[in-house]
């Protein structure tokens, strides 16, 4: 059975810099046996980052939409596992307010990091805390997943403004902010499922040494840095746009 130390080791043979910023996707079903459930693997990655930034996302896209067209920091639940959803009720993580594509960070500049999602009308933009994972280079774990669950590869197309990613027709929504305060916001969602596509360039990530792998428990894990990363898909994207199209 795994325990919070033997995870904590895990984390730093995969070489994670612990002072650095870390947004981690997991399947907690591939973890194996963990002492303690999930929320032991919540309490390692934000003992394990404690000198860095932990992120963890808490998306709501699919309870959030036109007929429940209500977002709350401290209320709405995680549509994406058992994980996000104990990281959004673990004490000293600040949920940002994105009303689809919210996160939550434990560290001592997560209040900056999370600022101000309310107030963009796409699923990751530029200037939101997506976006802050490129300037930070954070490091991107898919814990027991593949690419196809990697939320900042929607980022890069967006940011690239590829056509057919986000719907150009918005909708209203309501964001409840963490004091109460209510925020009404028009969004647009994703287009599609090219998510699903993301693994096509899980070989050249590979080769290029921008993609590694590594265990943490019983799972397989996948991680990259969020510039270079960028870098190579900016290339592929410049000389195919719907690389990740439908075929």
């Amino acid at each position: 059975m795994h325990t919070k130390q033997s995870l904590l080791s895990d984390l730093k043979n995969l070489g994670l810099d612990p002072k650095g910023t870390t947004l981690a996707h997991f399947s907690y079903k591939s973890l194996g046996d963990v002492e303690g459930g999930a929320q032991t693997v919540v309490d390692a990655m934000v003992e394990y980052m404690r000198d860095g930034l932990m992120v963890f996302p808490t998306h709501t896209w699919a309870n959030v939409n036109d007929d429940q067209p209500y977002y709350s920091v401290n209320e709405t639940e995680v549509c994406i596992g058992i994980i996000p959803e104990l990281a959004r009720k673990t004490p000293n993580g600040i949920r940002s307010a994105h009303p689809t594509h919210s996160v939550v960070a434990f560290g001592k500049d997560a209040k900056a990091f999370t600022d101000g999602d309310q107030l963009y009308t796409t699923p990751c933009p530029r200037e939101g805390a997506w976006g802050k994972l490129l300037d930070r280079n954070a490091t991107i774990l898919l814990v027991g997943v593949g690419l196809n669950r990697d939320t900042f590869i929607h980022g890069v197309e967006e940011w690239l403004d590829i056509p057919n990613r986000i719907n150009e027709k918005k909708r209203m929504l309501f964001i409840r902010l963490a004091d109460g305060t209510l925020v009404p916001r028009p969004n647009s969602g994703h287009v599609g499922h090219v998510a699903e596509n993301f693994p096509r360039v899980e070989t050249i990530l590979k080769e290029r040494g921008i993609l590694s792998e590594g265990k943490l428990g019983d799972a397989k894990v996948l991680y990259h840095k969020t510039q270079p990363l960028t870098r190579l898909l900016n290339e592929l994207l410049a000389k195919d746009p719907d690389l990740f199209g439908e075929r």
